[in-house]
């Protein structure tokens, strides 16, 4: 949903969330919220979903060093058959773990809704990064926030495109 379709509390939620105040006690604690909430509803719902009308995915990634499966509730915009997510990690000037999973391992999960599929992720960079982050901006206008505290860092814009169970 794009960030004029959103209703005023939704709207309200979104821009409280890319000031710095809310999104230092948002990284510390959404995600123990999220992730009861989203095995409660079987996959469906994370609390951020609920209350700001995002679409919340949860991406499923092995570590790039333990190699162990670890789960994240990120912000995941559809394009086409994909799925889009930004490493912005709240404006914070390091990456997401998530980031550098993806990057070691490619190969991930994503859940949406309730549906499970395999991905694999690339780095969108050109013209690619600039749509795709032009996109990002309609659906959660933050990100201009979160880039410019990110300070020397530019916001990584992953594409996890769906991928086959079958060979080639």
């Amino acid at each position: 949903m794009r960030y004029r379709e959103a209703n005023p509390i939704q709207r309200f939620i979104r821009w409280s969330a890319a000031t710095a105040p809310v999104s230092w006690l948002y990284v510390r604690v959404l995600h123990h919220i999220d992730r009861p909430i989203y095995r409660l509803t079987r996959g469906r719902h994370t609390f951020v979903n609920w209350v700001s009308g995002l679409p919340v995915v949860m991406l499923t990634t092995t570590g790039a060093k333990t190699g162990q499966q670890r789960v994240w509730p990120v912000l995941g915009i559809p394009d086409g058959h994909n799925l889009v997510v930004m490493a912005s990690n709240w404006g914070q000037r390091h990456h997401p773990a998530w980031y550098h999973n993806l990057r070691t391992h490619p190969t991930a999960t994503a859940t949406v809704d309730g549906t499970s599929r395999r991905v694999r992720a690339h780095e969108a960079s050109g013209d690619e990064r600039e749509r795709l982050w032009q996109r990002g901006l309609e659906v959660y206008p933050g990100y201009a926030a979160y880039e410019r505290r990110a300070a020397n860092r530019r916001i990584p814009v992953m594409v996890l495109a769906s991928v086959s169970d079958k060979p080639a």
